[in-house]
């Protein structure tokens, strides 16, 4: 940008685990929706990576704060400040005015009224001024290169860290769709209660999730695609000594046996409630799997096993949504479905 652009153009994915941001239809923030304040004055002391390195380590100054819980606002001003740091990551060398941001924003095909203007707001108060929502699977389906303005079924389903967003796209909008709370998240959740049950040992949640990276699965058979056994290091729960253990992929399926379920029972309730035509497109198309919970192993084996319609995962899951937002950056007069 030269020196008399005072207008910036800024696509956003605000997601619970990583907010990623595109400018030009380039990537230039990818990092964990995570901030670090000092808890006297409230002031932001690191913001992504950084302050994830804080996380679970902190002492009494410091607390670092996820802003967002299960897809949505939980901490307001933290999100500002950390939306707000995230924007100075982009503005990069001196400039003499601040730039006027257009922006848009993905966001949770759930959300209330009420959710939608906590977004809006927190973006306004960091600096936006024309900012445009889109539910996060339309992104994500204009990400992966489908054609939403087709008289023409397609089924995303989007497992991120706080939701897994599940939707019918035809014409532009979104025809069916289901939101719940089980995704990313819950999954770590899963792990952590199942380590203190099964094998005595304390984990962090930071932990859980390099279990659910290196071992996570969704079946108890890969074949081939097995990943080796994850050795995991934690104080004993009652005695506090230092344990060392080794997890295998088997057991990680088990104990995220009940979450994947509820998954495969949304998008089983979002498929009941699709008009019989724009099924028999979504049973031709079959379903597309974005977000990262779509690098779950196995669980696209799974899920077109119980359904009996094929899942693809994206070509890259974890930044769909951020690619449908940059896109439609671009469209923001030929898109109906933006939100202004």
């Amino acid at each position: 940008m030269g020196f008399f652009s005072f207008t910036q153009e800024m696509a956003m994915d605000l997601g619970t685990a990583n907010t990623i941001i595109t400018c030009n239809g380039k990537i230039v923030v990818d990092e964990p929706s995570v901030v670090a304040l000092d808890r006297r004055t409230d002031k932001m002391i690191a913001v992504g990576e950084k302050a994830k390195m804080m996380y679970e380590k902190t002492h009494d100054n410091i607390r670092t704060v996820r802003p967002l819980r299960d897809g949505v606002i939980a901490d307001f001003d933290a999100c500002e400040q950390m939306i707000r740091g995230f924007i100075k990551m982009v503005h990069t060398g001196n400039r003499l005015f601040s730039p006027s941001l257009r922006m848009v924003i993905g966001v949770p095909s759930g959300s209330t009224k009420v959710e939608l203007r906590a977004v809006r707001d927190s973006a306004e108060r960091a600096g936006g001024r024309d900012i445009y929502l889109i539910y996060e699977p339309m992104a994500a389906a204009v990400g992966i290169g489908i054609d939403v303005e087709a008289p023409q079924g397609n089924m995303i389903v989007d497992i991120g860290g706080g939701t897994t967003e599940i939707a019918v796209i035809s014409l532009g909008g979104i025809v069916a769709n289901n939101s719940i709370d089980i995704a990313g998240d819950e999954l770590t959740y899963d792990i952590q209660e199942y380590m203190s049950r099964q094998h005595n040992v304390k984990v962090s949640e930071r932990m859980a999730e390099r279990i659910k990276i290196h071992v996570g699965a969704a079946l108890t058979d890969l074949g081939e695609d097995a990943p080796e056994d994850y050795i995991v290091h934690g104080p004993n729960r009652i005695t506090a000594l230092p344990m060392e253990v080794p997890v295998c992929y088997q057991e990680v399926a088990h104990c995220l046996e009940k979450s994947i379920a509820k998954i495969e029972t949304a998008v089983l309730s979002a498929l009941e409630n699709t008009p019989p035509e724009l099924y028999a497109d979504i049973v031709h198309n079959g379903i597309f799997l974005t977000g990262g919970g779509a690098l779950l192993r196995g669980l696209d084996r799974r899920l077109t096993d119980k359904i009996n319609i094929p899942f693809h995962i994206a070509e890259d899951p974890l930044h769909s949504v951020a690619k449908g937002t940059g896109i439609s950056l671009k469209n923001v007069n030929n898109f109906s479905f933006l939100m202004q």
